[in-house]
């Protein structure tokens, strides 16, 4: 029991720093803040439909990243907050996702794949443009923030995502094994 806590933690805290690592790189090329973000780290956001161990890796990581790159603490809070609910919206598609109508029957592989990137696109288009116009005073309009969160959020989180995941699907087991309990 004591090596799955510990193969969690450890999964969780590689999860975390890579997704710091990849928003310092993006925030050095001036990708990670302002009204478009392309940030690589979003793409991670996958990863809820491999390991449990994803979500607090992802909320973590979206907290330190935000912290080290200037954030202002509400953008940090709710940024955050809009990663983890990401997170746990894909952890459910991926592994508890039902048909409606039908519940003894899961919706297929294929289908839970391409609605992963889905959540987390979703959660940073309603969150993070009020945060740019309240928090930042940036000047625009909600819809239009909306808009340029939302592309930035599709490039990272579904084309960079999906390519993420069916290159980690066919090394899953060797990359999130779970020990046994």
């Amino acid at each position: 029991m004591q090596n799955k806590k510990v193969l969690f933690i450890t999964q969780a805290a590689a999860i975390a720093a890579l997704y710091v690592v990849l928003t310092l790189l993006a925030n050095a090329l001036g990708l990670a803040n302002y009204a478009i973000q392309v940030r690589f780290s979003e793409a991670l956001t996958i990863l809820p439909f491999f390991t449990p161990a994803a979500i607090p890796g992802l909320f973590v990581g979206c907290i330190i990243a935000n912290t080290l790159t200037g954030c202002m603490l509400l953008d940090t809070i709710f940024g955050s907050l809009a990663t983890l609910v990401g997170a746990l919206v894909t952890y459910y598609i991926a592994h508890g996702f039902k048909a409606p109508g039908n519940p003894d029957y899961y919706c297929t592989s294929m289908v839970k794949k391409w609605l992963c990137p889905i959540p987390p696109i979703v959660a940073n288009v309603l969150v993070v443009p009020p945060v740019l116009i309240h928090v930042y005073h940036m000047e625009g309009t909600l819809p239009f923030f909306m808009l340029t969160v939302g592309i930035g959020e599709v490039i990272s989180c579904f084309i960079l995502g999906m390519i993420l995941l069916h290159a980690l699907e066919p090394r899953k087991e060797a990359i999130f094994q779970q020990q046994k309990a």
